[in-house]
């Protein structure tokens, strides 16, 4: 993983109640887990474009194993 220093202006009160959820200890680690998650569900959002798109077929049941 490449790293860059940056100076930002950060709402402290937001990285203050990041952190007491964050598993990170420090504001670096809180930060980069809070914009790989914003990229995460940003992707996971764009599959939304293609809810009733596709017609899928096949047997939950079985895939699960149950049938």
């Amino acid at each position: 993983m490449q790293t860059t220093r940056t100076t930002l202006n950060l709402d402290l009160e937001a990285v203050e109640r990041a952190m007491e959820v964050s598993p990170g200890s420090t504001k670096t680690d809180v930060i980069n887990q809070a914009l790989r998650e914003y990229a995460r569900r940003r992707r996971l959002r764009k599959l939304l474009d293609f809810e009733g798109k596709f017609e899928w077929q096949g047997d939950l049941d079985e895939l699960r194993g149950r049938g």
